[in-house]
């Protein structure tokens, strides 16, 4: 006979098991290729338990990356620390390995994702998200040894998305820009943000 009711500690620890599935399925196949089902039977619970926990898939995401963020910090440190990389290095290793998130085991969202994700997103939990996020990019840069204001953080913010949604659009999203040169373009880019970063740490 299937268990009916579960203490608020066991639906906790399903709960984490969940994310922690989700955050796994879609850093080896990606968002769009991962399905709630896929995620469920990982844990091995139904279909109707999953959407007690997450009325969406879109609210599981959200929760992946939240779990992703200690990881990126660790992978930041691990770069900077590295002896064989100078500073301008790891910080392009880190920015590289953002826009190829999938060859490094990391979730970037698309741009049709994040427009999709976002839309369901209470007001409350945008801001929750907003917090977080730039919490997490300021650790980042402070690993990386600089120290900014919040308004020099937004910027960098803003750069760096910018810089990981380029390498996304090609060609689908923005059919009039040059496909061939994609890679070229998102060097370009990576660059010019590790010299503003340069200018911030001195």
């Amino acid at each position: 006979m299937p268990k009916v009711a579960y203490s608020e500690e066991e639906r906790e620890k399903i709960r984490e098991m969940l994310i922690a599935a989700g955050l796994e399925l879609m850093t080896q196949q990606g968002i769009q290729h991962t399905t709630v089902e896929q995620i469920y039977k990982k844990v091995g619970i139904s279909q109707t338990f999953f959407y007690s926990f997450f009325p969406t898939k879109e609210e599981l995401i959200v929760e992946t990356l939240y779990l992703q963020q200690p990881r990126l910090i660790d992978y930041a440190r691990k770069l900077m620390n590295d002896p064989a990389l100078s500073w301008r290095e790891g910080v392009e290793q880190l920015l590289y390995s953002l826009c190829y998130g999938e060859k490094y085991g990391i979730i970037v969202l698309t741009m049709e994702e994040q427009q999709l994700i976002f839309k369901r997103l209470s007001e409350k939990n945008y801001k929750i998200f907003r917090e977080k996020q730039l919490r997490l990019f300021n650790t980042i840069l402070n690993i990386c040894g600089i120290y900014v204001n919040e308004e020099q953080l937004k910027v960098f913010l803003n750069l760096a998305i910018i810089t990981v949604i380029t390498y996304r659009v090609f060609p689908n999203t923005f059919p009039l820009l040059i496909s061939e040169v994609s890679k070229e373009t998102v060097d370009f880019q990576i660059h010019t943000l590790v010299d503003y970063l340069e200018k911030l740490k001195k």
